[in-house]
């Protein structure tokens, strides 16, 4: 399909949602900005999320993924299920019980201004390179096959489409994305469902057909039982569960989201809710994946995994129509996620950072500042886009979960500390646990798997590799990385800490 009608596709969707910004950002103020007034609706958080949590890296990384790592991903997924069990059940009570407006405010009342600090520094650190990951890759996908073609480049691709998500952010923040990421991620599922049957019928088959075709070539194997494999099924289970606490349940953005809905009942059931479609649509995603490796193998087509499903998509085998349903639905992936990103990062510096609720102001000065950080944000994210592009890594998933395994460490280890025991913190010495936690558990990654460091950051490591073979004798650490940081960084706080009575905050004071 030629790329100006593509584009125009874009460009009309991009008008919806600044539609309906518009309207939901009516007689918006901070608190709408930053919690919805706390009268959302439990079902469209509940289906927004879902948007949220898969983004466009799921949409191009997970199917590109099948080629080599079959269905193992859905191990994690599976990790997942237990991890929303422990948010719903431990943390959104908790949330609820202390009215909280940014979830690290716990962190200063149970442990004072410097673990509150420590704690919104990793999240925004966290969610600006995992964000800006993400988007980096879907600018890509469009540059290829939409803006490349039209002799746009892809530093005005990235520019243009941050300037479009700011317009409709910026005013109504949570109370406005509730209701776009709504709009998109049913412009993401439509798609993904769309494509799997085009792609289906395309291998002349019917879906029976194409999954026995699948478990033929072993992509529908999701249990790796190879305890020396990354993949490993106990590894990638653990590790899921405690990257969904930590990535969901200690995650400004989409906690944001849940401490809008009006009750704790209702939080509840939307986290369920959004854990049982999630680990459907996921599965789906996978399956989507083994069907186009199927296409590919039939029609010669080698390409990079993330390359993969774009190429099959906006090719001319297919008619039209297909090529804008991909192009809408990759968006859609992509929105939810980015613009969450930048309204809960905002949110998270306006409150934690700056103390902007203690101030005192009046309310359009404090909305001045608010929009300043807002515009800031924005172009952190274009700077690190344009990192991204420098360093060109194909498989952007593999980065996140790597990445969000060492900044979620600490988050991890400080809200379990404060959780599970009554014991306080010295507030000076937090800064150094909740450093040293990291940089310890990277260490010990590097040397367990320093091929993966090799590949990414495009050096020699001899050394490493020979004291890795001598030390962990095979063995990689994968998903479990986030589990050892955060033991990392409890233990670290342990060390810092002395006796102290019930807290509001500890289980043990429940």
């Amino acid at each position: 399909m030629s790329p100006v009608v593509l584009f125009s596709f874009v460009i009309g969707y991009f008008a919806l949602l600044l539609g309906v910004a518009w309207y939901t950002s009516r007689n918006s103020d901070n608190e709408s900005f930053f919690i919805g007034n706390r009268n959302s609706n439990w079902m469209l958080v509940a289906f927004g999320m879902i948007g949220t949590s898969l983004s466009g890296v799921t949409f191009v990384s997970v199917p590109g993924g099948v080629g080599t790592g079959n269905f193992y991903y859905y191990q994690i997924v599976l990790g997942y299920l237990l991890g929303y069990m422990v948010i719903a059940f431990v943390l959104i009570p908790l949330y609820y019980r202390m009215n909280l407006t940014s979830i690290y405010t716990y962190l200063e009342k149970r442990f004072g201004i410097n673990a509150h600090k420590a704690g919104a520094f990793f999240f925004i650190l966290s969610r600006t390179v995992g964000a800006t990951a993400r988007l980096y890759l879907v600018i890509s996908v469009l540059q290829i096959f939409i803006f490349n073609k039209l002799g746009i480049p892809f530093e005005a691709t990235a520019l243009v489409i941050l300037v479009l998500i700011l317009l409709y952010t910026f005013e109504g923040g949570v109370k406005t994305i509730i209701y776009t990421d709504t709009l998109q991620t049913t412009g993401m599922l439509v798609g993904l469902v769309v494509c799997i049957v085009v792609i289906v019928k395309a291998l002349g088959t019917d879906f029976g057909g194409a999954l026995t075709l699948m478990a033929d070539k072993g992509y529908t194997k999701i249990f790796n039982w190879d305890v020396n494999s990354g993949s490993f099924a106990i590894k990638h289970i653990v590790g899921g569960m405690f990257i969904a606490i930590a990535m969901t349940g200690l995650d400004q953005e989409m906690m944001q989201k849940n401490i809008s809905v009006k009750t704790l009942k209702d939080s509840q059931k939307n986290i369920m809710t959004f854990t049982a479609v999630l680990m459907f649509v996921n599965l789906l995603f996978l399956v989507l994946g083994g069907v186009l490796y199927l296409y590919a193998a039939k029609n010669g087509i080698n390409v990079p995994p993330d390359d993969l499903f774009p190429t099959i998509a906006l090719s001319d085998t297919f008619s039209g129509v297909i090529g804008v349903i991909f192009i809408i639905a990759i968006i859609s992936a992509l929105f939810p996620s980015v613009d969450g990103a930048i309204t809960s990062l905002t949110s998270c510096y306006c409150i934690d950072i700056l103390g902007i609720n203690k101030q005192q102001g009046t309310e359009k000065g404090k909305k001045r500042t608010r929009l300043k950080v807002h515009f800031t944000f924005a172009a952190i994210f274009f700077l690190m886009v344009l990192l991204f592009k420098w360093i060109n890594d194909k498989l952007i998933i593999d980065f996140i979960l790597k990445f969000a395994g060492i900044t979620y460490g600490p988050l991890l280890g400080l809200f379990s500390f404060g959780i599970l025991t009554r014991r306080k913190l010295n507030d000076k010495l937090i800064w150094v646990a909740c450093i040293a936690a990291p940089l310890l558990a990277l260490g010990v990654d590097m040397l367990s798997n320093p091929a993966w460091y090799e590949a990414k950051l495009h050096i020699s490591l001899p050394l490493l590799t020979e004291w890795s073979a001598s030390t962990f004798n095979g063995y990689k650490i994968g998903n479990e990385l986030i589990l050892i940081n955060g033991i990392f960084t409890f233990c670290g706080l342990w060390l810092i800490s002395r006796k102290g009575s019930p807290s509001e905050g500890s289980l043990l004071a429940v």
